[in-house]
């Protein structure tokens, strides 16, 4: 399983270790990710997805899922996530 978040892409990214001598060495920085279940109330189905704790946030933010999912780009989507906004979608555009 990838260290990637399913809403937002963010994924881990390298830098340096700097000691007090002032060495450099090199690191990773993992984004923080957590397995959450969120509820699509267009759907009224629930998904479990590995998201950011910053993507989490912004999704409460937004007011839900499908709100976060009408304003997220594609390009940032994984394709699962891709998967449920199109379902979304479909779904309001037929009510």
């Amino acid at each position: 399983m990838s260290r990637r978040c399913e809403l937002t892409g963010k994924k881990p990214q390298s830098g340096n270790n700097v000691s007090h001598a002032h060495n450099k060495t090199r690191r990773r920085f993992l984004p923080n990710l957590n397995q959450v279940t969120l509820v699509s109330e267009t759907l009224g189905r629930s998904y479990r997805l590995r998201i950011s704790a910053a993507a989490l946030r912004a999704v409460d933010h937004c007011g839900g899922l499908d709100a976060f999912l009408a304003k997220a780009k594609d390009a940032e989507l994984s394709d699962r996530t891709l998967k449920i906004k199109r379902e979304i979608q479909r779904a309001t555009a037929n009510a």
